[in-house]
């Protein structure tokens, strides 16, 4: 049916030249050929280059819990892609050595207690004039050691894990426990499980990594010969989802074994529908001095090596020959003789060229 309607055009119509690149069609020849035409688009990012990149998260967004002691992990309360947040509990570890540094704590409260006693003492004898002052200073630097081995003491419980108010509860009921809490010191989201319940733990043994999610960077792989060519700034298209991001570092050192340098891109938004470590393709834009134009790939022709566009015009189209710049997903970005808000043929951009090259059913 293409073929018997693009036959009938060509002997309907005046002949057509390729010298004076125009399409003399009637606007009922449009309709029979179902030829759609749409104002071009001005577009101000000009495709440079594709590369394949990596979804990463900043280092300063990432950290790895550990156990602050040793012991038996005996309970984990967060699995991978769980969201956390600071100050819940992920895990429990039975460890003999938190109880010894509550030992240690209640004893240097104590003595602090006794030392606190002596010093209130000494100080209303020396105001009597019953002791020395040698005595008193005696006094005095004595509940200072004490009060440094107190504070020192409690400064232990907190880096093994103990909160304020447990150290707290610790000094009023004396009750000793072996149960360690290890709790998230940040919100996020658990990207890696790195313990196995049960497992006897060292000192500082990893238990999770943890990330914030809410911004993440790209690591693009770009070509060693394309490198001069990339700017501080630049736009980056995440293929096929519509998530931009824009380059904020270029490597000083080309990888000797995949010659290629490594861009950073911060991603600007949306970073929610990516996954940390995903592997993506993404095209690097420029900002384009001249006039170009965005245009579907349907709406271009290609003859002897050339690309063209039909314009839409009173007479029918114009052939207009136009200079490619680069493809962007669906779309090609084109330089050439055109008008913001120009109509071109969209869609039966083969039924137009056969038109014009007086080509017939082979079309």
């Amino acid at each position: 049916m293409r073929k018997t309607l693009i036959s009938l055009l060509l002997t309907g119509a005046a002949a057509v030249s390729a010298e004076d690149m125009q399409i003399r069609i009637t606007p009922e020849q449009i309709d029979n050929l179902a030829i759609k035409v749409a104002p071009v688009a001005a577009s101000q990012q000009v495709p440079l280059l594709s590369a394949p990149a990596t979804v990463v998260v900043p280092a300063s967004h990432e950290l790895l819990l550990s156990t602050p002691q040793p012991g038996l992990l005996t309970k984990l309360q967060a699995n991978i892609g769980d969201k956390v947040e600071k100050g819940q509990v992920l895990a429990q570890v039975h460890s003999s050595e938190l109880v010894a540094l509550q030992q240690q704590f209640l004893t240097a409260q104590s003595d602090l207690n006794l030392v606190g006693l002596e010093q209130q003492r000494d100080k209303k004898l020396l105001g009597e004039g019953v002791i020395a002052e040698r005595r008193w200073q005696e006094t005095q630097a004595m509940h200072s050691s004490k009060a440094a081995l107190a504070g020192e003491s409690r400064q232990l419980l907190i880096m093994a894990g103990m909160t304020e108010s447990e150290i707290n509860g610790l000094a009023k009921t004396h009750k000793l426990s072996s149960m360690l809490q290890v709790r998230s010191p940040m919100s996020g989201v658990i990207l890696e499980r790195l313990a196995t319940l049960g497992t006897r733990l060292d000192m500082q043994a990893p238990l999770y990594r943890i990330a914030d999610l809410s911004e993440l960077w790209l690591e693009i792989s770009i070509p060693q010969e394309r490198v001069q060519s990339l700017r501080i700034g630049d736009l980056v298209s995440i293929a096929n989802t519509g998530i931009s991001a824009k380059i904020s570092m270029l490597g000083q050192s080309i990888d000797r074994d995949t010659q290629t340098l490594l861009a950073r891109a911060v991603i600007q938004g949306q970073a929610d529908r990516l996954k940390v470590g995903q592997h993506v393709n993404v095209q690097v834009l420029q900002d384009d001095r001249q006039a170009a134009f965005k245009v579907p790939n349907t709406a271009i022709a290609q003859n002897t090596g050339h690309s063209y566009v039909f314009v839409r015009n009173a007479n029918g189209f114009a052939v207009t020959e136009v200079a490619v710049v680069g493809k962007q997903n669906q779309d090609t970005v084109i330089n050439g003789p055109l008008a913001s808000g120009a109509e071109i043929a969209v869609q039966g951009a083969v039924a137009l060229k056969a038109n014009w090259l007086g080509l017939g059913g082979d079309e």
